[in-house]
């Protein structure tokens, strides 16, 4: 019975499909569990995605047999679970284990949408304004370990050059563009390359302006990465994550998924268009050297 190292993204993509199919059909773990010949404890670490253990496909498929899905649902489930996780991230160790969830995620989405309130996204950052932000804030760190960070952040950024490509959505504080974040000929090259990018057709920017007065978020940065999939509901994802010190919380229940989608769906209707939004990110530029 082989088992794979399945990543965060399809480890959650499991546990959701497998808790899913146990609701539909009305059994409690403990029924499941002897129907499929194994331990209710087996059957409740299958439906916790963050639990970190291999992954048995074999397993995955007893689970789904158990609560009687269709064999199109039974084999997508059993798909992901003989998937190996190969991405560039893995065994990388610029990537802590708190951020990997995020970047496998970022892996698996077809969509990233990301309230920013105190730096530019690392999507889009430059590399010297990413130096500049490691160097903030990884004081203990050898320059070394700052290089290695840094380039892990570049490569996570090929995720909007694949095909097909993510669809990132920011909307980002004003006070963003205005702080100098190393010195201004690296703030200068970072607004440029944000008003570039911005250009993208898989790129939105949307700029909340100091004039906006209170918003929707009220507190502090986060990100909502998902895929739809309307044909098979269990290939679909959703997942918020907010960033912390040191570490991330990841939160996939529907209700709190529902809860951060509608708040940066009133973010968008409070912010500038993104018409608007790229001519703010050109006067912030402008007024660097004023």
């Amino acid at each position: 019975m082989s088992a794979t190292q399945t990543g965060p993204a399809g480890r959650m993509q499991i546990a959701r499909g497998l808790a899913s199919l146990r609701e539909r059909c009305g059994l409690t773990q403990t029924q499941v569990a002897a129907r499929a010949g194994v331990s209710t404890t087996t059957v409740s670490r299958y439906e916790a995605w963050q639990d970190r253990a291999r992954i048995r496909w074999a397993t995955v498929k007893a689970l789904a047999d158990a609560c009687d899905a269709t064999p199109q649902e039974r084999e997508a489930l059993v798909a992901v679970a003989k998937s190996q996780a190969n991405g560039w991230w893995v065994g990388n160790s610029a990537v802590p284990e708190w951020l990997d969830p995020l970047v496998s995620f970022e892996y698996q989405a077809a969509y990233e949408h990301v309230f920013a309130n105190t730096v530019i996204p690392g999507l889009l950052q430059t590399r010297e304004y990413a130096l500049a932000i490691h160097q903030a804030r990884e004081v203990r760190s050898s320059n070394e370990a700052i290089e290695h960070m840094v380039e892990a952040r570049m490569k996570r950024q090929g995720i909007l050059m694949r095909d097909p490509a993510l669809h990132l959505w920011v909307v980002m504080d004003e006070a963003v563009l205005r702080r100098t974040v190393g010195n201004t000929d690296i703030m200068n090259q970072q607004l440029k390359h944000l008003h570039q990018t911005a250009e993208s057709p898989n790129v939105d920017l949307q700029i909340l302006p100091f004039n906006g007065g209170a918003h929707a978020a009220g507190a502090g940065h986060f990100v909502i990465l998902g895929r739809d999939d309307e044909r098979q509901p269990l290939n679909s994802m959703a997942v918020v994550y907010i960033e912390m010190r040191r570490r991330g919380v990841y939160l996939d229940d529907a209700d709190d998924v529902a809860a951060y989608k509608l708040t940066f769906d009133y973010l968008r209707s409070q912010a500038a268009d993104v018409t608007t939004s790229s001519q703010l990110v050109a006067r912030a530029r402008q007024e660097l050297f004023s």
